[in-house]
């Protein structure tokens, strides 16, 4: 995936058949589901793949237990599904995890129990395992530091876990093709118009500042909690469609858990459930669903979020965290549907919409990551639907994931790579192959991998999406970051005056991970 090619192919094609907007994970899926049907696709995104919320999830791949207690059933089994194709598609990169949910009532692990079974029931022979009622003494010892006061016993029930932004890369290198265009840092200004048909787009690419008009038979909007913004492109007095609400995630240390389970915290203080999951040696802990006015590329914890998740972590922890001992904190944003009554956003649904303009504007609004592909298929059936391009059948739910590899050691953090890790390792010499941090595990050869093979472009392409060392511990990440700047200069063939620049674009983001 090189970005000189994809820029080379803008004076190549006169015309594109799907031009997509956003590089998260809709649009990405959509440049897959393209990319395998035969179209000329050509994707933008403004920042980075998966730079927005499509990296700031809890790292699941889940048919929602949430949903199941809120009556969204159509929701739940359609993730079911899903989550069974991909884990089937993409096994370097998908796996089962095991959740329990520890009971402090008599009646708990029957109620939870019985809804876990009907969730087995719903996800079929796509299932990862069977859900069990166990008790106190097995509860204990599956979760050893769980809160031993009052604990009655608990519900074992298995769902997915994956990288969100390495799926993201991932779906981008999948979609890479001689018919296929994508390109990172690229800004959508304008829709290109004749008459009040929607032909085409002018964009900038932010890293030079060149000027480009495309023509395309569709244009797709698949921007998140932005879509609202492209629409007003088309429509200026739309009445408003999005609601973004935001997601915390705190990580800890992985004494905090000392488990290879993950835990599900069933009733919060709001109503909402909790997670606590072991992710890379790492806890992550999250989230909350707070409405927020406008949506922001870089949203910001809300102290109030924090000691939500502290607090309601540490009723079924015995070893109790503190701020102190955060590593790190990120926040996403959700893009809910609006609704005109008093819902609270947890009971907004997560199910997605495909709108059609009259212009022929096509725009994504809502869904989550587990839906992904699903997603990608229906907006391309929409632009079929509406004769905007020739009728090709949908190929995805088979389709193997890039790197695709059947069996991977997960204790390994070379595993996201699948069936490319020897070649990721053998680009420098030996002592290229040695972690950077003790901590977060970063080497020089993966940071020309991502350079050379999966365009990563900046300081923060790197260490937040091609590696994760940010959401792992940010203040780890800060010291090694100039040690990945010159790296990456070098790999580049960039001056000192752009080191300065990347790192001091890079302290001022971090300041947003550290507590």
């Amino acid at each position: 995936m090189n970005r000189s090619d994809s820029l080379d192919k803008l004076n190549k094609v006169s015309q594109w058949d799907i031009i997509i907007i956003g590089g998260g994970a809709s649009g990405l899926g959509i440049a897959v589901d393209a990319s395998k049907r035969g179209y000329k696709t050509l994707l933008l995104e403004k920042y980075d793949f998966g730079k927005g919320t499509s990296s700031r999830s809890t790292k699941l791949i889940h048919g929602g237990v949430r949903y199941l207690q809120n009556g969204d059933i159509t929701l739940v089994i359609e993730s079911l599904k899903e989550r069974g194709i991909l884990k089937r598609n993409a096994p370097h990169l998908v796996r089962d995890l095991s959740f329990v949910i520890p009971s402090y009532d008599w009646w708990s692990s029957p109620f939870y129990g019985i809804g876990m079974k009907i969730y087995d029931m719903m996800a079929g022979n796509l299932g990862l395992g069977k859900s069990i009622m166990i008790s106190k003494k097995e509860t204990l010892k599956l979760i050893p530091n769980v809160n031993k006061k009052g604990l009655k016993g608990g519900v074992i029930y298995h769902d997915g876990q994956f990288d969100d932004s390495r799926m993201a890369i991932t779906l981008a290198l999948t979609a890479d093709s001689k018919k296929t265009s994508l390109l990172n840092h690229c800004s959508v200004e304008k829709l290109i118009k004749d008459k009040d048909e929607i032909i085409g787009v002018e964009f900038q690419d932010t890293l030079n500042l060149k000027k480009h008009k495309v023509k395309g038979k569709v244009v797709i909007n698949a921007t998140g909690v932005f879509a609202e913004e492209v629409i007003r492109m088309d429509q200026p007095d739309i009445d408003r469609m999005i609601q973004p609400s935001q997601g915390v995630h705190i990580v800890l240390e992985k004494k905090f858990l000392k488990s290879k389970h993950a835990i599900l915290i069933p009733q919060t203080s709001d109503g909402r459930v909790l997670f606590a999951v072991p992710w890379k040696n790492y806890v992550v802990v999250g989230t909350t669903d707070t409405q927020v006015k406008t949506a922001s590329i870089e949203p910001s914890p809300l102290k109030d979020e924090i000691e939500f998740i502290l607090n309601n972590a540490s009723q079924y922890m015995s070893v109790k965290p503190k701020i102190s001992d955060i590593k790190s904190v990120f926040a996403g944003l959700r893009p809910l549907a609006a609704t005109s009554n008093k819902k609270s956003t947890k009971e907004v649904s997560r199910s997605h919409k495909i709108d059609i303009a009259p212009s022929g504007l096509i725009s994504v609004l809502g869904g989550k990551w587990t839906t992904y592909r699903k997603i990608a298929e229906d907006a391309i059936n929409a632009a079929i639907s509406i004769n905007k391009l020739k009728k090709k059948k949908c190929k995805t739910q088979k389709t193997k994931l890039f790197g695709y590899k059947k069996r991977v050691e997960w204790s390994d953090p070379m595993h996201v790579y699948g069936s490319l890790k020897k070649e990721v390792e053998a680009l420098g010499g030996k002592t290229d192959n040695i972690s950077l941090s003790d901590k977060i595990y970063i080497t020089n050869n993966i940071i020309e991998w991502s350079i050379i093979h999966e365009m990563a472009l900046t300081l923060e392409d790197v260490l937040a999406r091609r590696t994760r060392c940010i959401f792992l511990d940010a203040k780890e990440s800060k010291r090694i970051a100039p040690k990945v700047a010159d790296k990456m200069a070098e790999v580049l063939d960039k001056d000192q005056k752009w080191i300065d620049e990347e790192l001091k674009n890079f302290n001022k983001l971090i300041k947003n991970y550290i507590v």
